[in-house]
């Protein structure tokens, strides 16, 4: 057993010792954690641009992953393995809500558009942008019931709140988002403040996205789709200052939700104080996005290298969703090869078989054979581990 230390200073001192070393370990771990995710984003940056097949699997990856948890987060009934079907080749399998397809698509829409605009340097955020992408995420106006079943009501899509939106806590208490008459003014105040502390350059990417995502959230500027448009906008920004975009999986929705609730505690509930919110008010929400991003930076860094081989960010039981094949087709297009289309597929379905695969593309199992072959000579895709129970790899 060690000695206990002498008390040579005081109690006082010895408070202020403690204090000083603590603050000091704290600063060390900031400064520790800041080091990490230079080192990360200098290796990821120093890749791009990457080849064109790891491009497409990043590309595609990310769309299924991206649409399937945002959407699904928001209470979309498809499975991961509908949303597959459904972005990768416009099919479905099994029952499915007509509303819940469409808006997935129409979400997927959204994405590319949130990149273009995310890309383009020169254009600065826009409130005119945001209307846009709700209305198209939502694919046009459409009716709700109300919550106790008495009547419905219109949605206007791509517009500012006519009416308001507060929710019950789990407290049972009213939380008040801003009044529709506030809204476009804290917008306005939003879009600005971005776009300055975007030029000023003096916060980083992911406490401009965590912020932005709060203050948005506090906002809840739409009837509907304000969380799906606040985690587009996230990445928006991620994108933007050249970091790879994440995904919140569905599987980490009490954790999301809970973050965001600690915050709403240290800003109070006056809507003005939320959508005005400071980085030390939200640093649980800030830690919250932060930790994806170095995990997501990690990840594709060791993708680069070959490290690791499945590039999904969803979680693996919801994975596991059976994508039933007997009843999809597939028509290829003159412009788009079968051996293209191998490719594309089996980027996202690294255990398909030449059997799916056959039935898939409308080919005969022997037309896959012969163009999995001729991929494997030009060095594409290889096999690994045997064929019941490997999986394909694309070099």
């Amino acid at each position: 057993m060690l000695p206990l230390p002498l008390k040579i200073f005081s109690k006082n001192r010895n408070k202020r010792n403690c204090s000083k070393y603590n603050d000091n370990s704290k600063t060390l771990a900031i400064m520790h954690r800041q080091q990490n995710i230079e080192n990360l984003l200098k290796e990821w940056r120093n890749a791009q641009p990457l080849n064109t097949a790891l491009q497409r699997r990043f590309d595609q990856a990310f769309t299924i992953d991206f649409n399937y948890n945002s959407n699904h987060l928001e209470g979309n009934t498809l499975t991961y393995g509908q949303t597959k079907l459904l972005l990768l080749f416009g099919k479905i399998k099994g029952e499915a809500l007509f509303r819940d397809c469409e808006e997935m698509k129409a979400h997927n829409v959204g994405l590319e558009m949130m990149k273009v605009e995310a890309l383009d340097k020169e254009r600065p955020l826009s409130e005119n942008f945001i209307r846009d992408l709700n209305r198209t995420i939502l694919a046009g106006d459409f009716f709700k019931i109300s919550h106790d079943g008495s009547y419905r009501y219109k949605i206007h899509t791509g517009v500012y709140k006519t009416r308001p939106n507060s929710i019950i806590t789990a407290a049972g208490e009213m939380f008040d988002y801003a009044s529709p008459e506030e809204t476009p003014s804290f917008m306005g105040d939003l879009v600005k403040w971005y776009n300055s502390e975007e030029q000023k350059a003096v916060l980083s990417a992911v406490e401009l996205a965590s912020l932005f995502h709060y203050r948005y959230i506090r906002i809840h500027p739409f009837e509907d789709g304000n969380g799906r448009i606040a985690r587009l906008l996230v990445n928006y920004i991620l994108l933007r200052h050249t970091y790879p975009m994440v995904v919140i999986p569905t599987a980490d929705r009490k954790n999301y939700l809970n973050t965001l609730s600690q915050c709403d505690e240290n800003t109070g509930k006056e809507p003005y104080n939320g959508a005005n919110a400071t980085l030390e008010q939200i640093k649980p929400f800030y830690d919250y996005i932060y930790a994806f991003v170095v995990k997501k930076l990690d990840f594709s860094v060791q993708m680069i290298k070959g490290l690791v081989s499945d590039i999904s960010e969803t979680d693996g039981e919801q994975q596991k969703q059976p994508i039933v094949t007997d009843i999809v087709s597939v028509n290829v297009s003159a412009n788009v090869s079968v051996k293209d289309r191998i490719v594309d597929i089996i980027a996202q379905m690294p255990a398909i078989t030449v059997k799916e695969l056959a039935k898939m593309l409308s080919v005969t199992e022997r037309t896959i054979y012969r163009q999995i072959e001729i991929l494997k000579t030009e060095n594409k895709i290889e096999r690994v581990g045997a064929d019941k129970t490997g999986y394909w790899k694309i070099n």
